[in-house]
């Protein structure tokens, strides 16, 4: 088959959205002849990496795209980035139609960007028309508003607010009803997506980890150490839960001292959690230690005993993978995409009816893992096996066949 892929974010060697578009056009590539349509600055990575490894993709073509000069000179970094995409959406759609002309595809694929409420004007071509794995769908449950600073509850009104209004968007709406299928990260955003017309939904998480990354994680050993040390890793943002986690720590400490929770990331929120931790007696226990490049990242796993992620909306949480690839045991809240990745068997998934039962559950989770290491390590095993089975990029590869199969059979 020749496959139409539309990828605003695609780079090699990145995580995040590049990450996704990169590592879905790779394993596309596997089993079909590839045309790409991505930014024109990815060019500058993607072309070496080509050079690199010439036989990596062999068969697939880049087609580079950006606005003119006069419809872009306002956009900087972030800002006005989602007005952008939406334009260059409206642009890829002469340059696919004129590539259709040429080649006659079978099927067309749209990867990155993931946001729901977002169309893809590429749906509007007479073929078969496969849509995500798409997010955004999740929200932070109402209960948790009030534990939120004044700016994280601004951002989710926001938010909910700017996702309701795009939902009525036609074309989001004729995005969603000329899907023939359409991949959904996490069960709120299907529902979202069955809401706005689309028919056909399948459950798939965009996280997924190349052989090398878990070649790298497998190799991730636990020394014996003094104590027993909690890990979270993330953009410090409110949406992430940092200040649950951090009263939960507090909550535990009395039970077994000389515990260590560590916190890498930056952001917004890193000054009022640090007068958190300072509120709650723990500053000496709690180091954060900001941003670190990944490699750093993946030495911090060496010397410590269990992941915290208490995100409040999060659809990937690549983090949750890679702590279990490395061994590591999860504890994060029964919400979105970690809920998925998470089993009884390699961590446990807290239950979010309010901040204050969130707390106290994490707290004895935290203390159950603490006073039990040979618990820790079972379900760190447990974890690095389903990591292995469930979330590697060429398990998605193969599972991808098959949605192509049966959507070219259906068409």
């Amino acid at each position: 088959m020749k496959v139409l892929i539309s990828a605003y974010a695609c780079e090699p060697h990145k995580g995040s959205e590049p990450g996704v578009g990169w590592n879905w056009v790779r394993q596309i590539a596997r089993f079909q002849e590839v045309w790409v349509i991505t930014r024109a600055n990815n060019r500058e990575v993607i072309e070496p990496a080509l050079r690199e490894s010439p036989s990596l993709l062999y068969n697939v073509h880049f087609v580079y795209y950006d606005l003119p000069p006069c419809l872009k000179f306002w956009k900087r970094g972030n800002r006005g980035v989602h007005l952008y995409y939406y334009l260059w959406q409206i642009g890829i759609y002469f340059v696919a139609r004129k590539l259709h002309r040429e080649q006659r595809f079978d099927l067309i694929h749209h990867v990155t960007f993931t946001n729901y409420w977002m169309p893809s004007f590429l749906a509007l071509l007479p073929l078969p028309f496969v849509w995500g794995p798409v997010a955004g769908g999740d929200s932070t449950p109402k209960a948790f508003l009030k534990s939120l600073s004044r700016r994280g509850k601004i951002y989710e009104w926001s938010r909910s607010l700017a996702c309701r209004v795009f939902e009525f968007d036609p074309f989001v709406r004729l995005t969603a009803r000329r899907s023939a299928v359409a991949l959904s990260t996490t069960p709120q955003t299907a529902q979202r997506l069955k809401k706005i017309g689309a028919r056909n939904i399948t459950l798939l998480s965009q996280v997924g980890l190349s052989p090398q990354e878990l070649e790298s994680l497998k190799a991730v050993d636990h020394p014996r150490q003094e104590g027993f040390r909690f890990l979270s890793v993330g953009n410090l943002l409110h949406l992430k839960g940092y200040h649950l986690s951090l009263n939960a720590f507090a909550r535990m400490q009395g039970g077994i001292p000389g515990c260590e929770y560590w916190i890498i990331g930056d952001g917004p929120e890193r000054r009022a959690l640090e007068r958190e931790a300072a509120r709650l007696n723990i500053e000496k226990q709690v180091k954060f230690l900001g941003q670190l490049p990944r490699k750093q990242v993946l030495e911090k796993l060496n010397f410590c005993d269990v992941l915290l992620h208490p995100g409040l909306h999060d659809s990937g949480a690549m983090v949750c993978s890679e702590a279990m690839g490395a061994g590591l045991p999860v504890i994060c809240l029964n919400l979105g995409g970690p809920a998925l990745q998470i089993t009884e068997e390699t961590g446990f998934k807290i239950p979010a009816h309010s901040p204050e039962q969130a707390v106290k559950d994490m707290a004895e989770a935290m203390l159950k893992l603490a006073a039990n290491p040979q618990l820790a390590r079972q379900m760190g095993e447990a974890g690095r096996k389903r990591v292995a089975e469930q979330f590697s990029w060429e398990g998605k590869g193969e599972f991808i066949r098959r949605v192509y199969g049966e959507v070219w059979g259906s068409a």
